[in-house]
């Protein structure tokens, strides 16, 4: 069945040569997460984008709008877990959001300039609560999702080792009964426990590849676009994709606001 999908998708028979595969645990299925992910991932997700446009056609100045909401953080730190920055962004014990945004220049343009200062006053519109929203339903995701993922390194290391010691148990039985020091009985029990083990460590597996699958969309589509590549600092201007253009200058936004 798996073969007649693979003869389906490529569109052409399979070679006869074709070799066969390696065990799913023999393979490096997905990259690591590294160190120093910057939040401007993010940005490529479709809720914020969508969010990011339904802003765009109420005239608002997008930059000035993620320098006020977005917060700008290394999400990852050591191993690839998340950052203590990530982390503070929710209060502890409640898990709420407690990013306080600071508008420094107008997002809105047209009306007064003031009152597009006023952080009450621009909260109190429909697009811009929606574009809070999407953001903290961004940033809760990656959380959960690396907290998830250091829960599974451990569970899969721990299992490993259980795994390990059930073999060698098997391997003892079945040499004592080979021996006629033991019963086949014995040999039966530490077979079953071994399968047992086998598959908690399987499910355990399929448990990390999933959540790494997770991280990948929450991250907006990864975090290296080419082998080879190392994550940027949060506030160095590297391509992940498309080209981006240059930052403008403070006097720049300023005048593109106003003009």
């Amino acid at each position: 069945q798996a073969l007649n999908a693979l003869v389906l998708l490529i569109g052409e028979p399979l070679p006869d040569d074709l070799p066969a595969g390696l065990p799913l645990n023999a393979q490096n299925l997905l990259t690591d997460i590294p160190a120093g992910l910057p939040s401007d991932l993010l940005t490529r997700r479709p809720d914020i984008m969508q969010a990011e446009e339904t802003l765009r056609a109420a005239n608002a100045n997008i930059g000035a709008a993620r320098a006020a909401f977005f917060p700008k953080i290394s999400l990852t730190s050591a191993f690839g877990t998340a950052s203590p920055t990530l982390g503070g962004l929710f209060k502890a014990g409640t898990a709420a959001w407690s990013f306080a945004p600071n508008i420094a220049l107008p997002i809105f343009e047209g009306g007064q300039n003031i009152a597009n200062l006023d952080l009450a006053h621009v909260q109190k519109r429909i697009e811009i609560a929606n574009y809070e929203k999407a953001i903290q339903s961004a940033f809760r995701e990656v959380s959960d999702g690396l907290a998830a993922r250091g829960t599974y390194d451990q569970q899969i290391a721990a299992l490993e080792r259980n795994e390990h010691a059930q073999q060698r148990r098997y391997d003892l039985s079945d040499l004592r009964y080979r021996n006629g020091v033991d019963s086949y009985l014995s040999v039966l029990t530490a077979q079953t426990d071994l399968y047992s083990a086998q598959q908690q460590l399987i499910s355990a597996r399929l448990a990390r590849w999933t959540n790494l699958v997770d991280l990948y969309r929450a991250l907006g589509g990864g975090w290296l676009e080419r082998a080879g590549e190392t994550p940027r600092p949060a506030d160095a201007p590297v391509d992940y994709g498309k080209a981006a253009p240059a930052p403008a200058s403070a006097s720049a936004r300023t005048a593109a606001v106003t003009g």
